[in-house]
């Protein structure tokens, strides 16, 4: 019997989650980065000449941050929606199953891991952007990128694990990428400040938990954010964020309790 948490074991699962992205890193880590410096490459191109300002700061430096945020949600995804529906379609499922692991360490070694990539994606893309001209990172409010980095990375890992739980071949992994994570992280904000959008799509860009992630972590670089006027909003985004993850965890956890469509 082990009493309390099983450390070694715990560690195990995160080591092995992280080793098996880290052995194809090219693949994981360094090919996001240069798709999101191609992507700074061409908005800026497109949109970003003529000296364009945006909330006081040159159009790169606004979408930088973004580009950032969104290449390390999408990879937190990515990582976690890989583990378990690998197992299943390779009748491997049971190396996770059977190892004297709670439901609760199986799920935070999954989605710690998934974190880790998330971080590891966003220095290297930090990086990358450090190179283009006329882009500085400085950070004006440090808890902030660190806040909402973690928080969107936690969202992503856990709607990643909900997804792999649910899907039971590789095309439904790729629907929820497809036609829900790329189409909520495009339509963030990422690119444009929601003023610009009719009322009504203002509203539906508030619906969206990828902008309160988005213009948070942009806020830590440039100190504005157009979620609201003052900085008492963001703070209220940071809330709200931290207790939309502990549903969501709740959610998890309690479907991986369960054994929903991972245990006959």
């Amino acid at each position: 019997m082990i009493a309390g948490i099983n450390r070694i074991g715990l560690w195990t699962l995160y080591i092995k989650e992280v080793r098996r992205f880290l052995k194809v890193h090219t693949q994981t880590i360094w090919a996001p980065a240069v798709t999101t410096l191609l992507f700074l490459v061409i908005f800026t191109v497109a949109l970003g000449r003529g000296d364009r300002m945006v909330l006081g700061v040159p159009f790169a430096a606004f979408v930088a941050p973004g580009l950032i945020m969104m290449g390390m949600m999408q990879n937190a995804f990515a990582n976690s929606s890989f583990s378990l529906l690998a197992g299943k379609m390779q009748g491997t499922i049971i190396d996770y199953l059977m190892p004297p692991l709670s439901d609760g360490e199986l799920m935070a070694g999954i989605v710690a891991a998934a974190i880790t990539r998330a971080a590891m994606v966003g220095l290297a893309v930090a990086a990358a952007m450090l190179a283009w001209p006329g882009i500085t990172l400085h950070a004006a409010h440090p808890w902030a990128i660190v806040w909402f980095g973690l928080m969107g990375s936690l969202m992503l890992a856990l709607g990643g694990l909900l997804t792999s739980l649910w899907a039971e071949k590789f095309d439904h992994n790729a629907a929820i990428t497809n036609f829900v994570v790329a189409p909520l992280s495009l339509l963030s904000g990422t690119f444009y400040t929601i003023h610009n959008l009719a009322p009504a799509f203002q509203l539906i860009s508030r619906a969206n938990p990828f902008f309160y992630v988005i213009s948070g972590f942009r806020y830590g670089f440039l100190g504005q954010s157009d979620i609201a006027e003052g900085h008492g909003a963001v703070w209220w985004a940071a809330l709200g964020l931290g207790l939309f993850n502990l549903v969501l965890g709740g959610v998890t956890y309690a479907l991986l309790r369960s054994g929903w469509k991972i245990r006959s």
